[in-house]
């Protein structure tokens, strides 16, 4: 199988994995309003590779890889790339958790997840706390490499407590990764202060230096097109990763638009409850979908009082009944 990083057009823009964001729902959202040239990798939200693992656990985490045929009608469409993230500390479930993907036969390449910066998650040695164990990073990946022909790739930061930008990266090219996305922050910063760009630059040098085909992306304090397009020109890298900031304006990866209206943004908002209903049902925490209403509900008079009689409700049927009373 072919390995997409080479291939796609530059430059590339991803949309990060994020909790509880990322489901098939978002990404399509999304990708509805995205212009096909800009826009194009997306993540699934991070899945636990115990989880996958384990025949009940499957059932609690599977969902986090459903692609919905509507999903997979845009991707088909404007040849977006579709990645699955997963996370843990056993390399042998990262093997057979890459296999288990590979026969979905939905996603164009795997992530390992060594950034997020949980503590639940880091003091059982997974994600950012990778960065403290070196040597199980590099077999992770490799094992990763063994249970699936797809390309494996790896979202990390530039350090655990301090920055080791050099050191780090250079472990982790030493297994040849197709791609490596770094946010700029260590774990010890969580999402706090500026995110640290001239690193990042660093790991694009150490990257030339080595002659080495792995692609370098950022991460960090993007919220605008422009901004994305400033940073792989300043910093030399193959592109970027776009997370939180596409909370500021959904349409950032939409070239043509110069104003959002009023309309625009609960018209999207409708369009995303009415998917999420239809894709999730019951099966899914109505309350997860109450974070995005802050996204869609801003910049216009009168969005404190929607996003208030929003947050009351309890279904996506009482949500639509606001939205219809109101508008």
């Amino acid at each position: 199988m072919s390995n997409f990083w080479k291939q796609i057009s530059r430059p590339i823009i991803a949309l990060a994995p994020m909790e509880d964001v990322t489901d098939t729902v978002f990404r399509e959202l999304i990708r509805s309003v995205s212009d096909p040239e800009v826009l194009n990798v997306l993540f699934t939200e991070f899945t636990s590779t115990d989880g996958l693992c384990n025949e009940i656990g499957r059932k609690n985490v599977s969902s986090r890889l459903v692609v919905s045929d509507s999903e997979r009608e845009w991707l088909t469409i404007t040849n977006t790339r579709l990645v699955a993230q997963i996370w843990g500390s056993d390399p042998d479930k990262f093997r057979k958790s890459a296999q288990l993907i590979s026969e979905m036969g939905q996603f164009d390449g795997i992530d390992i997840n060594m950034g997020c910066p949980v503590k639940k998650v880091v003091k059982n040695k997974s994600c950012s706390a990778l960065i403290n164990y070196p040597e199980l990073a590099r077999e992770i990946i490799v094992a990763t490499k063994e249970g699936t022909k797809l390309p494996v790739s790896v979202k990390t930061r530039l350090g655990f407590n301090e920055v080791i930008t050099e050191k780090w990266i250079g472990n982790l090219l030493d297994e040849s990764p197709a791609a490596i996305t770094i946010h700029g922050r260590t774990q010890k910063m969580q999402s706090q202060g500026e995110a640290m760009w001239d690193e990042i630059g660093k790991a694009v040098q150490l990257k030339k230096e080595r002659k080495s085909e792995t692609l370098i992306l950022g991460n960090g304090d993007v919220d605008s097109y422009a901004v994305a397009l400033q940073h792989i020109a300043d910093f030399g890298v193959d592109g970027v990763m776009v997370g939180t900031g596409v909370f500021k304006n959904p349409w950032m990866f939409n070239k043509s638009l110069s104003e959002i209206s009023m309309k625009m943004r609960i018209d999207l908002l409708t369009k995303h409850i009415k998917l999420y209903d239809l894709t999730w049902g019951k099966t899914q925490n109505y309350n997860v979908l109450k974070r995005f209403f802050k996204i869609y509900l801003n910049g216009f008079q009168g969005a404190a009082h929607w996003r208030d009689q929003l947050m009351h409700t309890k279904s996506c049927d009482e949500a639509l009944e606001v939205i219809y009373r109101i508008s």
